[in-house]
């Protein structure tokens, strides 16, 4: 479902008691982007996270974190798995891309969000014919209807990528490049001024048995959970895990080197020498005066203890330079020269989905099912029963595909929002 959105501070269809109210959970791009698309179709829309977007020395969130260069699924730092969540990532990127390429178009847009199109560049260590995956994935691409697609092995003497490194194919196209702190910064001002308001909390456990509570608390119709990894305990997902990811950034403001105005990427699948797993290479303008370096893609590592000196991140500023020889003059930005954060990845991939478990029986308030001892659990007798059905909505597991996929599945959540208030019963995801 494409959402209708309004760039301007108000909605486009003021809010209602009759609407409803939807409690959002999370406060990253998800969580901001869909309580965006809500209310422009006139829900309330209350945003809870324990943790904003954050500035200065301290630990960003991963939203900001992001590298937030537009990608086609499946991204450069790691596989899709499933054959559902790639079905629709692709289908959900493309919306994304539509409406990120029109605030790109707006001047002052452009400039208040952090959102620019760019050209982005994808190279490969063989002829994109010699590998039927990747070279299916190039031709969707392009008949996708991304602006600026270009194959060709010319683009590497073009962007003065190393004769030596290896690469003997690339494509391009022109893709939304997203400066991450201005754009967070920006979504959190576009939906506070579009009426939303914002909790800082933090929920522990299984949100499913919160539910109640919380909709009683807040006067919520629907409870929409985009809290990222936290899905692992909040939605009673274990197959969530994070993906360590880690980028250098640089001043490329073109006294050190030719400034590099275009993203310029080779995926995971791609050979770097001896190390040849999770470590990629990943150059991304990220401002008029910093260039991202990067990366890497860690499963399973929770602890954010890189440094400069790290051997993984030494490995990947010297696999840069090799790639893109101009690359040893750079300077670090000294007051953040890198970043690292927890990309949100589960085992079936992206979840868009209404909560499918369901409540024991018994009414409460505004036909809450309420329990004396606050918790609530799954019943396979209860399907005839309207007032066991959860009004939760999952949206997690964008891993680090969060910008890319933003809008997309805000236009699901949306449907899904629909679909609960008119009393319809759940249903997994499928390729419908």
């Amino acid at each position: 479902m494409r959402p209708d959105i309004s760039f301007k501070t108000t909605p486009l269809k003021s809010s209602t008691p009759k609407k409803g109210h939807v409690l959002v959970i999370g406060g990253g791009v998800t969580g901001m982007v869909t309580s965006w698309v809500l209310l422009d179709q006139g829900y309330q829309v209350t945003v809870m996270a324990k943790q904003w977007a954050s500035y200065g020395k301290e630990q960003r969130i991963t939203s900001q974190i992001a590298g937030a260069l537009w990608e086609y699924p499946p991204a450069v730092c790691g596989q899709h798995t499933d054959a559902i969540s790639l079905h629709h990532s692709r289908r959900w990127c493309m919306l994304a891309y539509r409406i990120w390429d029109a605030i790109a178009a707006d001047p002052d847009l452009s400039r208040d969000s952090g959102v620019r199109m760019k050209n982005s560049a994808f190279f490969f260590p063989y002829k994109m014919e010699e590998n039927e995956e990747q070279y299916q994935k190039m031709i969707d691409i392009k008949n996708s209807g991304v602006r600026g697609f270009k194959h060709s092995s010319s683009l590497i003497e073009h962007y003065g990528i190393s004769p030596d490194y290896g690469c003997e194919d690339g494509y391009e196209l022109v893709a939304p490049v997203i400066d991450t702190d201005t754009a967070m910064s920006w979504l959190m001002g576009l939906v506070g001024s579009k009426g939303a308001k914002f909790v800082t909390e933090a929920i522990d456990g299984d949100l499913f048995n919160h539910e109640h509570s919380l909709r009683e608390r807040f006067g919520a119709d629907i409870i929409v959970n985009a809290t990222g990894l936290a899905g692992r305990e909040l939605a009673g997902d274990t197959s969530c895990y994070p993906i360590r990811g880690g980028l250098m950034r640089v001043i490329n403001d073109g006294s050190d080197f030719e400034k590099l105005d275009a993203a310029l990427c080779i995926s995971a699948d791609a050979k770097h020498g001896t190390h040849t797993v999770n470590e990629i290479v990943f150059l991304v303008p990220r401002s008029d005066r910093i260039l991202l370096l990067g990366g890497i893609s860690e499963p399973h590592e929770w602890d954010l203890d890189h440094t400069l000196d790290t051997p993984i991140i030494k490995r990947m500023k010297d696999r840069c330079e090799a790639f893109l020889p101009r690359l040893k003059n750079a300077r670090l930005d000294e007051e953040y020269p890198l970043a690292q954060g927890l990309r949100p990845f589960r085992a079936c991939n992206v979840r868009v989905e209404r909560e499918l478990r369901r409540h024991k029986p018994g009414q409460g308030k505004n036909g809450i099912s309420i329990h004396q001892n606050g918790t609530s659990n799954v019943l396979e007798d209860t399907d005839d029963d309207p007032s066991t059905v959860s009004r939760i909505i999952h949206s997690y597991g964008q891993g680090g595909a969060g910008w890319s996929l933003s809008f997309g599945c805000a236009g699901d959540v949306l449907a899904l929002v629909g679909e609960a208030l008119s009393g319809m019963p759940p249903k997994p995801m499928s390729l419908e």
